[in-house]
């Protein structure tokens, strides 16, 4: 027996994001960033088990491949690459060239470039990072930020490159890192670099204790993306930068951000 439909085209905000192979924290934590009215459609890259700044430019050669694989019936209003060091590496509008060769979406963002509209947004002009990789892969992101504007007064790591391990640093070891820093170096703001690290419910302890923005890979994408396709906030996302997103299009209307 034949059953009768209707097509309908009603659907809600989607949003596509590319994850690396390796990487367990993200897509956890962009689903807990996201409106429950937001579709979350996800690829994985292929990348390896070691962070190297070759390892992250090879991924350049499959990222196509990648976005191809996500459904081509969607109507992606944007569409994230989540890795911080690769985009570093990479080049952000080479990222955007290469996502948009396989997939139909007008803007495509990742957490370097959503670093840099935070820092523009909360007038962020001196940065402390911490990172969890080797010193080479942390030197070229920190000279990507300075070349826009964004100065970065000290970098401190875990020295990991085995992404495995990177996804096990405990949130208290990332809480007293972020201490450390902004006890050490005269900063606006902490930026917790890395999507795989496990930041999120660090945000607002952390804040509280350095009496300052933190700012991680994972929210300042997940705020991009939002921010790019007006889509209203997550009101109970953590952190200032969220708080001050969500105030200010209360009183300002929700195209401010545009």
């Amino acid at each position: 027996m034949d059953l009768p439909y209707e097509i309908t085209d009603d659907r809600p905000p989607q949003i596509g994001l590319i994850v690396l192979q390796s990487d367990e924290t993200i897509e956890p934590d962009m689903r807990r960033l996201m409106p429950d009215d937001v579709e979350l459609l996800v690829s994985r890259v292929p990348s390896g088990t070691h962070v190297t700044s070759e390892s992250l430019a090879e991924m350049e050669t499959v990222m196509t491949d990648a976005a191809r694989l996500l459904p081509s019936g969607a109507r992606f209003s944007a569409i994230g690459y989540g890795c911080t060091s690769g985009t570093a590496e990479i080049g952000a509008a080479r990222v955007a060239s290469l996502i948009k060769m396989g997939a139909a979406t007008p803007v495509v963002t990742e957490p370097v470039s959503a670093l840099i509209a935070a820092c523009d947004t909360l007038s962020i002009d001196r940065l402390g990072i911490v990172s969890p990789y080797v010193e080479s892969v942390s030197k070229t992101l920190q000279g990507v930020l300075e070349g826009n504007g964004v100065a970065v007064t000290s970098v401190a790591s875990f020295n990991q490159s085995e992404e495995e391990k990177v996804a096990r640093i405990s949130p208290r070891s990332v809480l007293d890192a972020t201490k450390t820093l902004a006890a050490s170096t005269d900063c606006d703001a902490v930026f917790l670099s890395c999507t795989n690290l496990r930041t999120r419910d660090v945000i607002e302890a952390a804040e509280e204790a350095i009496e300052k923005p933190v700012l991680t890979s994972n929210q300042v994408l997940a705020w991009h993306l939002l921010r790019l396709t007006e889509v209203a906030s997550c009101s109970n996302a953590p952190g200032f930068l969220w708080r001050t997103s969500v105030e200010t299009r209360q009183i300002a209307g929700p195209n401010v951000f545009a």
